[in-house]
């Protein structure tokens, strides 16, 4: 995951990523920026405001039709809706905004 190479120098496949705790695995996957390769994917898979679908690259428009095809098979409305706004939660978070309902 080049993600957390960028932002912190771990390699996935090294000693110390394979012994993390859980806890801190997760405290550096929340803290990686919105600029950083995984959070591209996870906004693109996210966003939902036409306004910006309508400027989206082909590439941009099959990572989100692929993400949302492949897991609309397998997760319930509710479920889906609890993370991706978990996951919006977070970015705006990290970039210090504030959630405009967008």
């Amino acid at each position: 995951m080049s993600s957390f190479l960028s932002e912190y120098g771990i390699r996935i496949y090294s000693k110390d990523f394979k012994s993390m705790k859980w806890d801190e695995f997760c405290a550096l996957l929340s803290g990686l920026s919105a600029d950083s390769p995984l959070g591209r994917i996870v906004q693109i898979r996210a966003e939902n405001d036409p306004k910006v679908l309508k400027n989206f690259t082909s590439h941009q428009r099959k990572i989100r039709s692929d993400w949302r095809n492949r897991t609309i098979k397998n997760v319930s409305d509710k479920s889906r809706d609890k993370v991706l706004d978990y996951l919006k939660n977070m970015f705006v978070s990290m970039s210090g905004g504030v959630d405009n309902g967008g």
